[in-house]
């Protein structure tokens, strides 16, 4: 009699659970965040809402992955630290991965039934190994997640827009089998595909964020117009390993190229000064649009050199003052970026892709450094 009732509690609280947190029934879907900084995550992040949009399962909003100097180890900031979860819900169910962890993974996801989603076996193992290195241990660790068995996708893949590609995931996996697709990577491309970019508009700046950016801007003085800029210039990018701008020779649409060269390189081909412009192109070409808006400050972003002083003694006829947060913040720099009059970034940046897409949907200008190439279109013609 006791052992019935303890069973009958027990389904009397799953019942409960149910429907207390509303569990959906097409599925959930989960990612590890695990390309890139920011600006690639965000990329992956919308080609991911436009993937759980067209099976019809929920997304679960994954937390940002972040490095910080010092530690070995990724930090999890969750998501809604930088962006307001509601305006989602126009377009798509979501939930936070906090969320879905505490209260629907224990009832549709338990451990001991995990599976890990993957194209094929990862590494030297047969199996995703979805927690080997950094940060995808310590990403699945955040949410103390062990993954009990592999499932390989392929020959299926990403691109929704696709024929019938939504419909051949769901047949393979349907739901009552497979209430959570939890994908070791981002189910998505990079860069972002164009069908999807037009979803930055749900990418709202939490309060806290937008309220730091504004404050900042009623900082700067003289009041007026500002010309918002982006600088990729750190290490990675010109002298470490990487050598970004190195590449541009067998890569002619680089990272987040497509965003002034088109997706087929339609409007141009990379050149060096579009990944990496030089002091004269930057300081020419801003001058011109500091002067067409009659501008009298500058908002610089940047990842090592802002120019600060060189943009104030190039411009100093103008009475131009140049400005750049105390402390690094990107996404504070992001948002005041969006939020000026004019923005010029680099083409070739996920960063700069990501104040262009927001630009945009916003119906707000924003030009590229070097693009048009100087030789069609001369630096220092004020209609740039």
């Amino acid at each position: 009699m006791a052992l019935l009732f303890i069973s009958v509690f027990c389904l009397v609280n799953v019942v409960y659970s149910l429907q207390k947190h509303d569990i959906d029934s097409n599925g959930y879907i989960l990612y590890c965040p695990c390309m890139g900084r920011f600006g690639n995550q965000a990329d992956h992040f919308l080609g991911a809402l436009a993937f759980a949009h067209a099976l019809n399962r929920t997304l679960a909003l994954p937390p940002w992955v972040e490095y910080k100097p010092g530690h070995s180890r990724s930090a999890q900031i969750p998501f809604d630290t930088y962006f307001k979860v509601e305006p989602f819900q126009k377009y798509h169910r979501v939930v936070t991965m906090e969320y879905f962890m505490q209260n629907i993974a224990p009832i549709i996801w338990p451990k001991g039934k995990r599976k890990v989603f993957c194209y094929m076996a990862r590494g030297s193992s047969d199996h995703c190994n979805a927690k080997e290195g950094n940060p995808f241990g310590p990403f699945w660790d955040t949410f103390d997640v062990d993954f009990d068995e592999s499932v390989f996708y392929q020959p299926l893949h990403y691109d929704v827009h696709y024929r019938d590609t939504a419909q051949l995931w769901n047949k393979k996996f349907p739901p009552d089998e497979f209430p959570v697709l939890a994908f070791t990577g981002a189910p998505a491309t990079f860069p972002v595909r164009p069908e999807d970019r037009e979803l930055q508009q749900y990418l709202l700046w939490s309060d806290a964020v937008l309220k730091e950016a504004k404050t900042f801007i009623s900082s700067m003085v003289p009041k007026g117009p500002f010309v918002g800029i982006h600088l990729r210039n750190g290490p990675d990018w010109v002298t470490c390993e990487v050598r970004a701008c190195e590449h541009l020779e067998h890569s002619p649409l680089l990272f987040a190229a497509p965003q002034c060269l088109g997706y087929q390189n339609e409007f141009g081909q990379a050149t060096p000064e579009l990944c990496f412009p030089t002091k004269e192109i930057i300081l020419k070409q801003l001058r011109s649009k500091v002067k067409a808006l009659k501008a009298k400050a500058v908002f610089v972003a940047s990842d090592h050199d802002h120019m600060v002083s060189d943009i104030e003694k190039y411009m100093k006829d103008l009475k131009v003052k140049a400005y750049k947060l105390p402390t690094s913040n990107p996404h504070v720099d992001l948002a005041i970026l969006g939020l000026s009059n004019h923005f010029i970034g680099n083409c070739i940046s996920s960063f700069t892709a990501f104040a262009k897409r927001e630009r945009d949907v916003n119906n707000l200008q924003s030009s590229f450094w070097a693009f048009p190439a100087p030789s069609k279109a001369p630096i220092a013609h004020d209609e740039f």
